[in-house]
């Protein structure tokens, strides 16, 4: 196991590393110059090359690279053109509605997706299945942002139930906290809803034809049990990892989530930052968007061991 870990974390430096190169590239080749962002409309051209110089974006891009690498091996994410402020202060500042937003929808899909995958599985062919894959349909089709404006119509503004947009700190109590949750959450687990419930209902009904859950129910075992207990636990695999792959595509959801609601979190920062051309600001937060994917994988991985002890590593 533990040759495992080192061998999985070790594996994920060179996976970083291309990660921050082609950031790094990216932002560099891409149109635009921040110098002439930060001197604004009545810069001139000498401002301009000045500005330059102080960032030292007159440098070749391998030295560039290099210099910024070296930071970033002291921990150190360089700091924001725009708010003077490090890199590493901005997302803390900001990680807290990206993490509630984040585990408060993942909270919400799990709890409806996989009992729902489970009992279409289990009615195979009946109303709730097809109901299931018409609403899989609806959910894989319609974009977060028209769902969220739809629901802050509807819950906002007309029935004036929970708050338009903001975010409340949870410091601030947990029902304001969870109001200005609801929205957002469910804006964006309406998409791995019908992701997770297809594949939990895919793996359930695979399960449900093999010998092991004929014998469960020749030896008179309830229905409920051979669900819970032999088909369910069967399928948790492809079920735990569709989940992995869903908290993976939450971190794009979130952009859009967050602008929409104007929730002063991650995404909305990453927003900004593009919009700006704020480099060290873009490459920290992408670097951190990647180790937190590369985390989850290797939870993900070892999470395979607790559901079938017959894998090694």
């Amino acid at each position: 196991m533990l040759i495992f870990l080192a061998r999985r974390i070790l594996s994920t430096v060179p996976v970083l590393v291309i990660v921050a190169l082609i950031v790094f590239l990216m932002l560099r080749l891409a149109p635009g110059d921040p110098a002439a962002a930060i001197v604004g409309d009545s810069g001139t051209s000498e401002n301009i090359a000045k500005v330059r110089g102080q960032l030292g974006l007159n440098e070749s891009l391998p030295t560039q690279f290099v210099r910024w690498s070296g930071q970033l091996l002291q921990g150190n994410l360089g700091e924001s053109y725009f708010m003077k402020k490090t890199v590493v202060e901005l997302i803390g500042q900001r990680i807290e509605p990206t993490v509630s937003l984040a585990a408060v929808t993942l909270v919400v899909t799990i709890l409806i997706a996989v009992p729902l995958g489970v009992v279409a599985a289990w009615r195979h062919g009946g109303w709730l299945d097809r109901m299931l894959m018409g609403f899989s349909v609806m959910g894989f089709s319609i974009p977060a942002f028209v769902i969220g404006y739809v629901l802050i119509w509807i819950f906002a503004l007309h029935l004036q139930l929970l708050p338009v947009q903001g975010y409340s700190r949870l410091s601030q109590g947990p029902w304001l906290w969870i109001r200005h949750l609801i929205l957002p959450s469910i804006t964006l687990s309406i998409i791995y809803v019908a992701l997770i419930a297809r594949v939990t209902r895919a793996a359930v009904a695979e399960a449900m034809t093999e010998d092991y859950i004929r014998t469960a129910r020749a030896k008179g075992i309830s229905e409920k049990r051979v669900l819970m207990r032999h088909a369910l636990a069967n399928a948790a695999i492809p079920i735990v990892t569709v989940i992995g792959i869903g908290i993976a595509l939450l971190i794009g959801g979130v952009v859009v989530t967050e602008t929409v609601f104007a929730i002063p979190g991650l995404g909305q920062l990453t927003v900004d930052a593009v919009l700006s051309r704020d480099f060290p600001l873009i490459q920290g937060i992408t670097l951190f968007f990647s180790v937190v994917y590369v985390l989850i994988n290797l939870l993900i991985d070892l999470s395979y061991l607790v559901f079938d002890p017959r894998i090694r590593y």
